[in-house]
């Protein structure tokens, strides 16, 4: 049979590197305030859908920002010299251990960028944050998901998935676990890191380390070369619109990101906003405080309504909408808060279509949404 060789001259200008790109669907983020807004006409709206800090930021970050605008027309450190110290202080590790991002997400990526081939193989956990997968199709390498226990990580089954395929070059480990709350044990989550070859590199996703002190893993670093933890400006520190995270790795992991990474990947005002905002942890302690204690709210309020949900260790909490009536469903139920000016974020995306994301607001906010929720879900 003969066979037909394809050339350049014979692919389409828009045929991608790998087909599984083709299999992408855009990450779908929380719909702004302003588009609901327009399609409503609901001025009054409150935004529990993305998990930012309600609080804002800390007013050291506003004087930082507007001590910055003169100098707008002028490239930031590429280095980030200064915010690398101060992270290094904060963190007790070198300078040269850390890597400076657009946001985490951006770090995420160019881990992926620089040690995942189309060859390898990428693991990570079902209901895990949806970047995940999405980063092992655009490196056309192979994503393994291993089933959530009680909708956390199952380490054990992780642990196996990399033995069962040696081309493993990542895996990812959010904790606490986006979008479902879940947190892991200190204990086993070393074990696993001991049980796994040094070749694997064990990404700690630690976006929402601010609101659970206890799953800091940093000690971790100094004993295992293969650790990199990826934190972010972006949720307790409030920083969200101005794209700031780091990673803390050993030495040659943060040589290797520094060179793919753009030299500018962080502006100006996001590396001043940035070191203000780390140097106010009393700010962080209220938001901490304060998002703890409308939590408990939450979950009470949650309960008397008989609406399950997943303990969170995060500023959101995941909520169950099974509703013996059939015309109510969690997706009737989001599109009902969004008329109405809540938005919530919808799971379906996580293969949890029966489950709402609920970002914890200011009391007030909070309120809105219980006394919208009930409206709903006690309509004739």
């Amino acid at each position: 049979m003969q066979t037909t060789q394809l050339t350049a001259s014979d692919l389409s200008p828009l045929t991608p590197a790998y087909d599984s790109i083709l299999a992408l669907a855009p990450y779908q983020t929380g719909k702004p305030i302003e588009e609901l807004t327009r399609e409503y006409g609901v001025s009054d709206v409150v935004k529990l859908a993305s998990n930012e800090n309600p609080m804002g930021c800390s007013p050291r970050v506003t004087l930082a920002v507007t001590e910055q605008l003169g100098q707008l027309s002028r490239y930031p450190d590429g280095n980030g010299y200064y915010l690398k110290q101060a992270l290094a202080d904060f963190n007790d590790v070198n300078a040269n251990q850390i890597t400076l991002g657009n946001g985490s997400d951006d770090l995420l990526d160019i881990l992926a960028r620089s040690f995942v081939g189309a060859d390898d193989a990428i693991v990570y956990s079902q209901y895990a944050f949806v970047v995940y997968p999405m980063l092992a199709k655009m490196q056309g390498a192979t994503g393994i998901e291993v089933p959530a226990q009680r909708f956390g990580h199952n380490l054990k089954a992780m642990s196996q998935a990399v033995q069962d395929n040696p081309n493993t070059k990542i895996v990812f480990i959010a904790n606490p676990n986006n979008p479902t709350g879940t947190q892991l044990e200190k204990k086993e989550l070393r074990q696993f890191v001991a049980g796994v070859p040094s070749s694997v590199l064990v990404v700690l996703d630690e976006a929402y380390i601010e609101y659970s002190p206890e799953s800091n893993n940093r000690a971790l670093l100094d004993e295992f070369d293969n650790v990199i933890i990826v934190r972010t400006f972006s949720k307790a520190y409030g920083l969200a619109g101005l794209r700031v995270g780091y990673a803390l790795s050993s030495v040659a992991v943060a040589d290797l990101l520094n060179r793919i990474r753009q030299p500018f990947n962080v502006s100006r005002v996001g590396l001043a906003a940035a070191a203000a905002a780390l140097a106010d942890q009393d700010f962080i302690e209220k938001t901490r405080l304060i998002n703890d204690e409308q939590m408990r709210w939450l979950e009470k309020q949650f309960d008397a309504l008989g609406l399950g949900f997943v303990k969170s260790h995060a500023n959101f909490i995941m909520v169950e909408v099974q509703v013996e009536m059939e015309d109510i469903t969690a997706a009737s139920i989001h599109q009902a808060l969004l008329e109405q000016g809540v938005i919530v974020r919808p799971l379906d995306a996580y293969g949890l279509p029966n489950w709402l994301r609920i970002t914890v607001g200011l009391a007030e906010d909070n309120l809105r949404l219980i006394d919208t929720l009930r409206s709903i879900l006690t309509e004739d």
